[in-house]
């Protein structure tokens, strides 16, 4: 299965582009926004637990990166609320549920070489950094070599200034009304944008973002490339 897989071409997929599919878990539903492969496959997907829905015992090869968009999402680490970043390196295991339903971005063996982090982020109480623009805060969340990961809050009226993406960007939109010069992208909106594509970001009426750089060179897509 290949779901926007030229990585040289930019996608925007906004809420309601893509339907909710069932998994081989009874009650769990994903939204595919990227994907190369079956059901072992390196993909990115908004996944949807049922109140009590479980997933079986699995483990992570390359990875899987989780962000809490909705509910509480439980493994053996313990229970997860709204706003909480997870990574969970290759060698881990873990048998996911949720006890009252809950909405996940999931990312799946997309790191590194040599990423091994095991992280735990409550982003609801984590510390938020000036950003390089006035009305712009960020919330670094993981880096590793060219990849950087964090929240990014924007106040009404903030204009970035036009910049490239060396390596790439993904964006999801956790708020509000994100802009470029290519269009307005309310909260749900997924953006993928090609390594050495160039833009100019702003919001009217502010936004919060979740932000991905540095991880859709060749090199890193290499061995899927000829997938």
């Amino acid at each position: 299965m290949k779901i926007n897989a030229d990585f040289s071409q930019r996608v925007v997929l906004r809420p309601g582009d893509t339907p909710w599919l069932a998994s081989p878990s009874p009650g769990v539903e994903r939204r595919m926004l990227d994907r190369i492969g079956g059901e072992q496959a390196r993909a990115t997907s908004l996944v949807r637990y049922a109140p009590g829905s479980a997933f079986p015992e699995h483990g992570h090869p390359a990875g899987e990166e989780i962000l809490v968009l909705e509910g509480v999402f439980s493994d053996e680490r313990g229970d997860h609320g709204p706003g909480t970043y997870l990574r969970n390196p290759e060698g881990s295991r873990h048998a996911p549920r949720s006890i009252g339903g809950c909405t996940l971005f999931v990312k799946l063996r997309q790191f590194a070489p040599g990423d091994a982090a095991s992280v735990t982020i409550d982003t609801a109480h984590g510390d938020w950094r000036p950003g390089l623009v006035p009305g712009l805060r960020v919330m670094p969340l993981h880096s590793f070599g060219t990849e950087h990961t964090a929240l990014v809050d924007w106040a009404p009226g903030t204009v970035f200034q036009p910049h490239t993406h060396f390596g790439g960007e993904e964006i999801l939109v956790l708020r509000g009304v994100f802009e470029d010069e290519h269009g307005a992208y309310p909260a749900g909106s997924w953006l993928r944008s090609p390594h050495l594509s160039r833009h100019a970001p702003f919001t009217r009426d502010g936004a919060t973002i979740l932000v991905k750089v540095g991880h859709l060179d060749e090199e890193r897509l290499r061995p899927w490339l000829g997938s």
